[in-house]
């Protein structure tokens, strides 16, 4: 299984990198704003599951989903929101724009595995 991080922290992809990894992830590619990450996605097409950061230089993450969400050839890919934005209005946008979950900065390990588990099967189920 393919996953894409997307977050303008080095820090952040890193620690992302390693749950996502012990989720059975075995190909992680890390990206550090949404241009980057639409490159990798028109070279490589769409992994099965995408961890977005919202605020990113050159292109934030809802422009990244929203634009991905528009293109049919990256339909099969799961897409986690994984932000400080708290505000109600934002999780709003960002479901409206796309993203399959919402997780909000600082997390536990335990529950991002558990959100990314729960998108798995229910990815499985559809």
């Amino acid at each position: 299984m393919r996953a894409l991080i997307v977050d303008d922290s080095k820090a952040m992809r890193t620690i992302l990198k390693k749950i996502v990894a012990q989720c059975g992830y075995d190909e992680i590619v890390e990206a550090g704003n949404g241009a980057e990450a639409l490159v990798y996605l028109r070279r490589n097409g769409a992994p099965d599951l995408m961890l977005v950061d919202w605020n990113m230089p050159e292109m934030t993450g809802i422009e990244l989903i929203t634009r991905v969400r528009k293109d049919d050839t990256f339909d099969p890919s799961v897409i986690m929101m994984v932000t400080t934005e708290t505000e109600t209005s934002k999780i709003t946008e960002a479901l409206e724009a796309g993203a399959d979950e919402y997780l909000m900065k600082p997390f536990t390990p335990d529950v991002l595995r558990e959100r990314i588990e729960m998108l798995r099967e229910a990815r499985a189920q559809s």
